[in-house]
């Protein structure tokens, strides 16, 4: 009898964040909180928190900082089983500060790291045997060549386990100018199943606007199109419609992670079958929630915590705007 796997498999860079504290620019700060980051393992914990089963696929360095990561990860029941702790590599850090309304900092020191010697070869058929859905980011594949291989790896085993894909660009403009994001991450784009993108990168990875964009995806073969506004506010677009949601009036504490928990929460609700509207009404509340807390995922909320929450915004919410990222 073949084990059942995972509902979800991600695979991405996890690195320890180290935040400094609260409103200090970070060449002033003296006081830093370690955490975990990365774009696929901050959904995997999100989707590990909603109650569904998640397994990360990534490289880590044999270092007290890769040590950490994988604890981490396990301690939100995030399967790390086939994660690959590399003896020749480091682990990513990112170092940033937090403030709620104006530029945050952010430095990353990955280069070299143990994430971006990921390869083709290293993605096993089994990591993805019994899934029914694969997240990735366009972070990964900018790392290097062999990790942009292992992408396309990916997908193509998901292909071959019956599982969708979703792709969310994430686009960091620190790992390379728009043509080599267009060249790199623009055919996962075309790839995936489900779309989840800022309005600007759909524009900058398809050189149309947004919507244009979205439309010729779905012609292309996605059966669904999340475009998170500049706004804050946020459509799907699909063969039968679409539909809108308005962001929610929060108090922001950090609002970095945003767009993670705003994956988190709409693949959730379609994982469980629920209807693309109601998808956004989640990924909204869950977005909400994320910025209201230090850490890309503190405010990563439980099944509950999202149930309760959504309740409570439903009624309205007072407070500022909510920034997705």
């Amino acid at each position: 009898m073949v084990a059942k796997g995972p509902e979800v498999v991600t695979c991405g860079e996890a690195m320890l964040l180290l935040l400094a504290e609260p409103g200090v620019p970070l060449d002033r700060a003296v006081h830093f909180r370690r955490s975990v980051a990365g774009a696929e393992s901050n959904v995997a914990v999100g989707l590990a928190r909603l109650g569904h089963g998640v397994r990360w696929l990534g490289r880590v360095g044999a270092d007290p900082a890769g040590e950490a990561v994988l604890r981490e990860l396990r301690a939100d029941c995030v399967d790390v089983a086939h994660a690959i702790v590399d003896d020749h590599a480091p682990t990513g850090l990112l170092m940033r500060d937090s403030h709620a309304y104006r530029a945050i900092d952010v430095q990353y020191y990955r280069m070299g790291s143990a994430a971006s010697r990921l390869t083709p070869e290293q993605i096993r058929p089994e990591a993805l045997e019994g899934t029914q859905l694969l997240h990735l980011s366009g972070i990964t594949p900018m790392l290097s060549p062999t990790a942009a291989a292992a992408s396309r790896r990916l997908v193509e085993l998901a292909r071959a386990a019956g599982a969708k894909v979703s792709f969310d660009p994430n686009v960091r403009h620190k790992l390379g100018g728009a043509a080599q994001w267009a060249q790199t991450a623009g055919p996962l784009l075309r790839d995936a199943d489900i779309v989840l993108a800022g309005e600007e990168e759909l524009e900058l990875l398809t050189a149309q606007p947004a919507d244009e964009a979205a439309r010729e995806l779905l012609r292309g073969g996605a059966d669904e199109v999340v475009i998170k506004r500049t706004d804050h506010s946020s459509t799907v677009l699909t063969a039968d419609g679409g539909w809108d949601q308005s962001p929610h009036a929060v108090p922001v504490v950090d609002p970095i992670g945003a767009g993670d928990g705003f994956a988190a929460g709409y693949l959730s609700a379609r994982l469980r079958g629920l209807h693309e509207d109601q998808a956004l009404a989640e990924a909204a509340c869950v977005a909400a929630l994320v910025v209201q807390a230090a850490t890309d995922t503190d405010g990563l909320p439980t099944a509950a915590a999202r149930d309760r929450a959504l309740a409570e915004l439903s009624n309205g919410s007072k407070g500022g705007d909510a920034v997705y990222r």
